[in-house]
């Protein structure tokens, strides 16, 4: 039998990822929609509603939904759907605030469903690739370049640059999260410098260095001002040649050969992953890389830059 599942948040995310990865499998059946910008229609395939209230108390059968709403309500809606006793799955990131997202774990633990924090880019094809050719080799330095035109990817999306919105650590959350996988060491953040618009209440781009419980420098950059094709690369200096990936992780070249390059379908891994976490009545809720994101914050140095308007 299928997971009936429910896509709270009807934007781009829902669109262009959510909707074609559930239609794509067998796993899950999409039985509503619930965005305060949809029209209540309870005979529509999928039936739509305005509310998660209104989800509830239609009687439709849910036993899990996909929360793809702004992050400064996701823990809002998340609290209302633990408590309607159906699994939940974070968009990235999961919460504004690690305490949020800790709580959620918790209420979902002691309501006996599932929490999963999503962490799309860790399905991008060249990940586990990449961490089988870095088996055996001594990392030496790390380089991440996460550019890209906000016009383009994040078109009309106020709340990324309001408070809790991220602002260009929505995008770079990703490369946090590849890194995340593929480094076992603690990552620790040691410098960071944040580009402010002045209308704006979150960065649109940042200058970062971390490094390793194995001391091994690491330096990022993101940028929201990026024109062109996007800058999702990530290289690492090995003592036996470099393993890069690149287009968020579709393409992957080690000690200079392309050895990957593929089209980047990575919520196809992000639902598999849903589903075995119900199968297995087992969380999978990590924060390492929200954690990073709330280091750069906490020791970050600002500069005030032109305002940003779409």
């Amino acid at each position: 039998m299928p997971i009936k599942l429910a896509i709270i948040g009807a934007g781009k995310i829902a669109t262009d990822e959510h909707r074609p990865a559930i239609a794509a499998g067998n796993t899950f059946e999409l039985v509503a929609l619930v965005d305060p910008g949809l029209d209540t229609d309870e005979t529509a395939t999928p039936a739509t509603f305005t509310s998660l209230n209104a989800l509830a108390a239609s009687g439709i059968a849910v036993d899990a939904v996909t929360l793809a709403v702004p992050p400064q309500i996701r823990h809002t809606v998340a609290t209302q759907a633990i408590a309607a006793g159906w699994h939940v799955m974070l968009e990235k990131p999961p919460g504004i605030t690690l305490t949020e997202v800790i709580d959620l774990e918790q209420r979902a633990e002691r309501a006996g469903v599932v929490l999963y924090a999503s962490w799309h880019s860790r399905h991008a094809p060249g990940i586990e690739s990449a961490r089988q050719a870095l088996a055996g080799r001594r990392i030496e330095r790390i380089d991440i370049d996460w550019r890209e035109d906000v016009t383009v990817t994040h078109p009309g999306q106020a709340w990324i640059w309001q408070a809790g919105g991220l602002g260009v650590f929505d995008p770079g959350i990703n490369a946090f999260s590849i890194l995340t996988a593929l480094v076992d060491a603690p990552v620790q953040a040691t410098r960071a410098h944040l580009d402010m618009p002045e209308n704006c209440d979150a960065p649109i781009a940042a200058d970062l260095a971390f490094v390793t419980g194995d001391e091994v420098p690491i330096a990022a950059v993101f940028d929201f001002r990026h024109t062109g094709t996007p800058a999702w690369t990530i290289d690492i200096q090995t003592d036996a040649g470099p393993v890069q990936l690149s287009d968020g992780g579709a393409r992957l070249r080690v000690d200079g050969q392309l050895v990957l390059d593929t089209d980047k379908d990575e919520y196809a891994g992000v639902y598999a992953r849903y589903a075995d976490c119900i199968e297995n009545a087992r969380s999978d809720c990590d924060i390492a890389p929200f954690r990073l994101v709330a280091d750069a914050f906490l020791i970050g140095t600002r500069a005030v830059v032109d305002a940003f308007h779409e």
